[in-house]
């Protein structure tokens, strides 16, 4: 990869199937990216272990996630390809961030607070310690810019100030990330059920969710059952119809047609028939997409090389920014 192109990150935790709301707001921009930038994705295993996790069904979604990524295009001749925990440069500058983060800065942390809600059972250190994990992961490769959701851009928020920080104190030693988000009507897809809530692949109600890997006639299903409202017209209106806005997201992001053009060709198209072109159009999409994962899900030989080699890779980088941060540490 050229050193004369930017550097981006992205990662996603190994935690479950991947959903559409994965693929619009993150996943599907990888592959074009591949030639503009020099990509750095990463399988976040260590941040799916916040949650209790079964070891076999683990070890399963991590290689069906690398698969997944192979499938909408990435190439691991053209990105670095890396299973986190397997850089552990990742955990030694965690604990040195920690050292140069405030506890008030964590305690104004949303997703917390969200994540505390729904896992009262299992509120832990590392789901309150999460974002600081999250920066160590960035500033590790020097990233210019990070791939991420709306909900997300908090924690990158949090992630420039600690670099700033850094810097401040010890001389530039960390570049000050940048937030990318490349869609900005679909970076965020929305519950179907439930559509002032993010779609989530953790949601209790499957039918709130399109996973990647969901045929047809589940696609039919759910998108024919989500909420709209009762005026029958198709316009984008996020405060007082967030079901068809999320529906209009959602058939945007897709078909590469803009929400005004959208609102123009819908004018007198009933929700049914409607919900209809939605479901047909993300049915066309994960079809080639599940054709390709199929593929590379079978090549376990081939899944381990390039987790093996984008690990060699990442960890080449990770190095030489843990010698700059030891050398002024006094470490």
């Amino acid at each position: 990869m050229s050193l004369s192109k930017s550097i981006i990150f992205s990662a996603i935790q190994p935690s479950g199937q991947l959903t559409l709301g994965n693929y619009i707001g993150t996943i599907s921009h990888w592959m074009h990216m591949q030639d503009i930038y020099h990509c750095i994705y990463s399988i976040a295993d260590l941040h799916a272990i916040t949650v209790n996790q079964n070891k076999k069904l683990f070890r399963k979604n991590i290689f069906d996630t690398l698969a997944l990524y192979l499938a909408v295009g990435v190439n691991p001749k053209k990105s670095i390809i890396f299973l986190q925990s397997e850089v552990q440069e990742h955990c030694q500058l965690n604990w040195i961030l920690n050292c140069h983060t405030h506890f008030g800065e964590l305690m104004r942390m949303t997703q917390f607070k969200k994540k505390s809600k729904v896992n009262s059972s299992n509120i832990n250190i590392g789901l309150f310690n999460y974002p600081i994990l999250m920066a160590a992961d960035i500033l590790l490769y020097q990233s210019h810019k990070v791939l991420v959701g709306k909900d997300q851009m908090q924690h990158v928020e949090l992630v420039r100030d600690i670099a700033k920080r850094l810097n401040f104190l010890y001389g530039h030693i960390v570049t000050v990330p940048e937030v990318y988000i490349p869609n900005i009507n679909g970076a965020k897809i929305m519950a179907l059920l439930n559509p002032n809530n993010k779609m989530s692949k953790s949601d209790n109600n499957i039918n709130n969710v399109i996973f990647l890997l969901d045929n047809h006639e589940s696609i039919l299903k759910k998108i024919t059952r989500s909420v709209t409202d009762s005026d029958n017209k198709i316009f984008y209106d996020i405060k007082n119809k967030p079901g068809i806005s999320n529906l209009l997201n959602i058939y945007s992001s897709l078909t590469g047609i803009s929400i005004a053009v959208l609102e123009n060709m819908l004018m007198n198209t009933t929700y049914k028939h409607f919900k209809l072109l939605v479901a047909q159009s993300i049915s066309e999409k994960l079809l080639q997409l599940q054709e390709q994962f199929y593929y590379f899900k079978n090549k376990k030989n081939y899944l381990r090389d390039i987790l093996d080699f984008g690990a060699c890779v990442a960890k080449k980088q990770a190095k030489k920014t843990m010698k700059k941060i030891y050398n002024v540490l006094g470490l």
